[in-house]
């Protein structure tokens, strides 16, 4: 009896922990739960998921309080009568637009000779024209022509595609790109006349500080870049399309870009040099690349 006196206390006490344990366990996937349930809330599924760097802002943007939702009333709607060509002539503007652009092809090989600042307004300009998600045009076009800034971009660039080349992409990668005989050397970048640097706005900022939603941001850029490659073989100007890995973050910072926008493409653009030479590449024929029902 004197030594179940003894244990009682002790067994009561093991007693309320075990009970205690599965309180709590019990407890845990409604917590659980609960936080995925307000992460389904804070979710935005029409914007794109953006990789974060170190320089960006540490406040959170799902806070409802730094968010605003469009109050713009109702755009007024006009008429709208584009000019209707002819069948014959559709069938030759179609024909004729393709041949220009089946001529596009990359060029890392560019001439330094001048281009009007004119040509590049215009077809920077023509880009903006691309549809966008709500119509909230979410794209920055930077265009560079001061040499010390196109040296300090290479510079950033060439650190860290070497690096790329030697360790990130792999041996496949580096394998299926050798017969393109590329490389981490970047000459185009102080060689062309202009870098275009296309930045996507993940979001934008009113004047009052809040927080406007660009839905499909990534999407709309990158039509936006499309439109912009059309243009600029239009011109009769050539480019090649890189986006260099793990630039962005140093880009945007020498660029002096706000933390909403987000490096997507960078454009050498300029006239092709005069021994400029490109793999002779073959596309795929329309059947292989279009489907009819």
């Amino acid at each position: 009896m004197a030594l179940l006196s003894v244990l009682t206390p002790v067994l009561a006490v093991i007693l309320c922990l075990v009970i205690g344990f599965i309180l709590v366990k019990r407890r845990e996937p409604e917590t659980t739960s609960s936080a995925r349930s307000k992460a389904k809330t804070d979710f935005r599924p029409w914007v794109d998921q953006d990789l974060q760097d170190d320089t960006e802002i540490t406040a959170r943007e799902e806070e409802d309080s730094e968010w605003v939702d469009s109050n713009e009333e109702d755009l007024p709607h006009v008429p709208y009568s584009p000019l209707r060509y002819p069948e014959n002539t559709m069938l030759q503007r179609s024909q004729d637009f393709y041949t220009l652009m089946n001529q596009r092809r990359s060029v890392r090989f560019i001439s330094p000779e001048p281009v009007p600042q004119e040509v590049i307004n215009n077809v920077v300009h023509t880009a903006g024209t691309a549809p966008s998600g709500a119509h909230t045009e979410p794209w920055t076009f930077v265009v560079v022509s001061d040499p010390e800034t196109k040296h300090q971009i290479r510079l950033i660039v060439e650190e860290e595609e070497e690096v790329n080349y030697r360790q990130r992409m792999g041996d496949k990668w580096v394998h299926d790109l050798a017969k393109l005989k590329t490389n981490w050397i970047k000459e185009y970048l102080d060689v062309a006349p202009y870098l275009i640097l296309i930045f996507k706005q993940t979001y934008g900022t009113l004047p009052n500080g809040k927080k406007k939603t660009h839905y499909y941001n990534e999407i709309s850029v990158s039509i936006a870049c499309g439109i912009l490659l059309a243009a600029l073989q239009n011109a009769g100007l050539v480019t090649v399309t890189t986006t260099p890995l793990n630039c962005g973050p140093q880009l945007r910072l020498l660029l002096k870009r706000p933390a909403n926008e987000k490096l997507l493409m960078l454009l050498p653009v300029g006239y092709p040099a005069s021994d400029a030479t490109v793999p002779d590449l073959k596309r795929k024929p329309l059947d292989d690349i279009m489907v009819h029902i």
